[in-house]
């Protein structure tokens, strides 16, 4: 932040330089997205749009378009405040209200063939840090209210749904390795009757320790029985990006001598290495986890896959009460927008959604309690302008952002190399 706004102070040299800072913003949070540990892009201007006209900017050129936009009218006002009108400031002036109403007239797609799908919030049985500590707890929740929702489609007081979405560790006991755990999924998929995604934490089967030293943060498609081949697990996605110092240590050895806390995360997660395509009954699902939806190229590898829908798998109890779980649905809520997308949102303690494609909420849970969405989806298929895109807009206006700042400081050089006047002429 402290170099953004060295470069934003350069750049005031330039003609047009709203333009330019706008451009140099999106750079920075490029640059904050990327680095260290794979960055950490929660801080963006875009992710604050979800209830803003803005948002469908999003559609036009993912995130660092909409970051570009609102940056874009902050630049242009105070260009038009900070000093006594000109035709330059008039301009800024009309130009910081041009671009939140040009958003309103950019189409979002809404139509699309419906199927009934159900989420299932289970909840955990506390809050904070240990709000896993009893893990057969939470794994039991989200089978009784997964038994819960049976008996209601089977006395014909919810539709029966083509595909279950159950949240990112629904179950931290590995069904690989716990036979109870695998009947107790088993017994709630076969009650429902249909393919359930359950989030598991699996010891990584890539390890060859013995037992592994590293574990997998996966989204499992489990079959009923009753499709055949014995029912169980089937296709699976493991999250590609573990959140440093929450799921792995990095320089583990060296800081925890000096950090203690650091020990109550015991094993590392490994990282996927395939986007999180599958399969769900009837449906193309794309998976991201967690924290994966406020990473651009996790998205758009998953986007550019055309999923039917996409699946936020998260468990938000560790957050519980605080910012987080809002700020993650806001940004659930956009990449639905820049994909055109149903996103179904599936927390442990809540935020659980159903999100259209436009972005708009077609409903959502409380934090911490049983809460289970059994109804319409819009499913879609193609690609937006933005998916298309992929990284090239955030690209582009960055790389404009940091050249602009290179020709400030040559032109401020220049300036700094002419001389104070002109030598006079002699007189003969």
């Amino acid at each position: 932040m402290a170099l953004l706004f060295v470069g934003v102070r350069l750049l005031r040299r330039l003609p047009g330089w709203p333009l330019w800072a706008a451009c140099l913003w999106v750079a920075s949070e490029l640059a904050r997205s990327t680095v260290p540990f794979g960055g950490f892009p929660w801080g963006r201007l875009a992710f604050a749009q979800a209830d803003a006209p803005y948002k469908a900017y999003a559609a036009l050129g993912g995130m660092p378009l909409l970051s570009f936009a609102v940056a874009l009218s902050g630049t242009a006002l105070a260009c038009a405040a900070t000093r006594r009108p000109n035709l330059t400031r008039i301009a800024a002036a009309v130009g910081s209200l041009a671009v939140p109403l040009l958003a309103l007239v950019i189409p979002l797609p809404t139509a699309g063939k419906t199927v009934d799908a159900a989420v299932v919030q289970g909840n955990v049985p506390q809050t904070g840090l240990d709000a896993f500590g009893q893990r057969a707890a939470v794994l039991n929740n989200h089978v009784e209210a997964t038994h819960a929702l049976a008996t209601e489609i089977a006395t014909g007081a919810s539709p029966v749904p083509v595909l279950v979405v159950w949240p990112e560790n629904s179950t931290d006991i590995d069904p690989f390795t716990d036979p109870s755990a695998a009947q107790a999924i088993q017994g709630a998929v076969d009650a429902i009757g249909v393919p359930t995604l359950v989030g598991a934490v699996i010891n990584n089967p890539a390890d060859a320790h013995s037992p592994p030293d590293t574990v997998l943060n996966t989204g499992i498609v489990w079959a009923p029985t009753s499709a055949g081949g014995g029912g169980g697990p089937g296709e699976r996605y493991a999250k590609r990006h573990p959140v440093p110092f929450g799921e792995y240590v990095p320089f583990r050895s060296f800081l925890t001598r000096w950090i203690s806390e650091l020990k109550r995360i015991p094993e590392d997660f490994a990282p996927g290495a395939r986007p999180g395509l599958l399969t769900l009954g009837p449906v193309r699902i794309g998976d991201v986890i967690c924290f994966e939806v406020a990473y651009d190229s996790i998205v758009h590898d998953v986007a550019a896959g055309s999923p039917q829908v996409l699946v936020v798998q998260t468990n938000n109890a560790t957050y519980g009460r605080t910012g987080q779980p809002d700020q993650q649905l806001a940004m659930s809520r956009l990449r639905a927008v820049e994909t055109g997308r149903t996103v179904l949102v599936a927390a442990t303690s809540g935020f659980s959604a159903v999100i259209a494609p436009d972005g708009h909420l077609v409903a959502r849970s409380a934090e911490f309690e049983r809460w289970v969405y059994d109804g319409p989806i819009t499913l879609r298929t193609g690609l937006t302008l933005a998916t298309r895109a992929g990284a090239w807009p955030g690209w582009i206006i960055g790389t404009l952002g940091v050249g602009a700042v290179a020709l400030a400081i040559v032109r401020r050089r220049r300036e700094r190399n002419l001389p104070d006047h002109a030598p006079a002429r002699q007189r003969s």
